[in-house]
């Protein structure tokens, strides 16, 4: 367990720390930009933070087969030389990403950098930019082969397309005509993941998204596609980009569930029955959301009015985003008894903050995140390890506790 990170992360936060706030080096900066001095100083303060407070994974390093400090060190030259906002926003978001973290993000701020072109950028504190304009194609990634690929997974109705058209089941081959495996590896300083899995439904997702997430020099006024059809002929496509609100899709893409019908959703899941009596019930997990409480105890309740606390349960969280309480969850759709644990709490200049913080929820009775309590216990055991052990063992400077 680590302290979980703001959702701003370091690079554009520091920005208005030293750029805005800061004088001498060169000469007086003239607006988020900086100077070259100042641009040094943040990237070298950045590093050190990485170092002092990102609990690493070891077994995601060797597995990704890369060291974080070391891919941040090769981008300073980006940061330093960097020649208008553009310019750093994306060698930030490069070096951001070369944690290879999920969970680190940058943000636009206040009074920081802006760009021409923002759309589906996440900011802090500011109006949201636009949502990116879409193509009428969903590309989702393949895992089952030898070879991972991409594919067309459905095609939006009735709008104008190419003739071939794209079609269900194409391979995509190209993307703006860089070969797939060459555009991966572009994609790869600009999409934040902790897993090649990750990282490749992220890069599905991007290839018919017309986003900032992307350097100006990248987008272009359509999505040009190499696929490959189903006889092993290839086709070169032109897809124009269109507000994602007004299209209508096929849904291919969506789970079926033979033989078993909604009986209602909520934001954390959809509940399905069997058609035929059998004893099972089936969950279609969204995320670990706000409403995880409500939703879960409508569940059992329901369960233990209908007779269900016995049947077997299917947790289909394939498509599931994150969040919180999973173990009031996991208490309640299980019959083992169930407890959190802790686990390494890794020491730096944060811990104190991040105490202070789980405190100020404990007394407000917003245990974790304000969303409620994460365990049948109401906190008191989680806030016992943060008071005593955890601060016993930052006064002793250990680097762990």
């Amino acid at each position: 367990m680590s302290p979980r990170p703001r959702p701003t992360g370091i690079p554009l936060l520091a920005i208005s720390l030293f750029l805005l706030g800061c004088g001498g080096g060169d000469h007086q900066p003239e607006g988020p930009l900086g100077t070259p001095t100042l641009r040094e100083a943040l990237f070298d303060s950045i590093l050190a933070w990485t170092a002092d407070r990102a609990a690493f994974s070891p077994a995601k390093n060797e597995a990704l087969d890369f060291d974080p400090l070391q891919e941040m060190a090769t981008l300073r030259d980006d940061v330093v030389n960097a020649s208008s906002q553009e310019e750093l926003y994306y060698a930030l978001l490069r070096l951001s990403n070369a944690r290879r973290d999920r969970h680190l993000s940058v943000a636009l701020v206040p009074g920081g950098l802006s760009l021409d072109y923002e759309a589906g950028l996440p900011t802090w504190d500011r109006e949201a930019p636009a949502a990116p304009t879409v193509a009428p194609v969903r590309i989702l990634p393949e895992y089952g082969g030898p070879e991972a690929f991409y594919f067309i997974a459905d095609v939006a109705r009735a709008v104008p397309l190419p003739i071939p058209p794209p079609t269900p089941g194409d391979r995509v081959v190209s993307v703006n005509g860089s070969p797939v495996a060459e555009f991966e590896a572009f994609a790869r300083a600009y999409i934040r993941h902790s897993s090649v899995a990750g990282f490749r439904w992220k890069v599905a997702e991007a290839m018919s998204q017309n986003t900032a997430l992307f350097p100006p020099a990248y987008r272009g006024e359509a999505l040009i596609l190499g696929l490959e059809k189903a006889d092993g002929s290839t086709v070169t496509v032109s897809l124009p980009w269109l507000d994602a609100n007004g299209l209508q899709w096929f849904n291919r893409t969506e789970p079926r569930y033979p033989g078993f019908t909604q009986e209602w959703s909520t934001p954390t899941y959809d509940l399905f029955l069997p058609d035929d009596g059998r004893r099972v019930v089936l969950l279609r997990w969204h995320r670990f959301s706000a409403s995880l409480i409500e939703d879960v105890d409508r569940l059992t309740e329901f369960a233990q009015a209908q007779g269900l606390l016995d049947r077997a349960v299917i947790f289909d969280a394939t498509r599931s985003g994150g969040g919180s309480l999973g173990a009031y969850a996991v208490q309640r759709i299980q019959p083992r008894p169930f407890k959190t644990t802790f686990g390494t709490l890794q020491i730096s200049d944060i811990i104190e903050d991040f105490v202070a913080e789980r405190r100020e929820a404990f007394q407000n009775r917003r245990v974790y995140d304000g969303e409620g309590p994460e365990t049948v216990d109401d906190g008191t055991w989680l806030m016992d390890w943060l008071e005593n052990e955890v601060l016993e063992d930052l006064a002793q400077s250990r680097e762990v506790t």
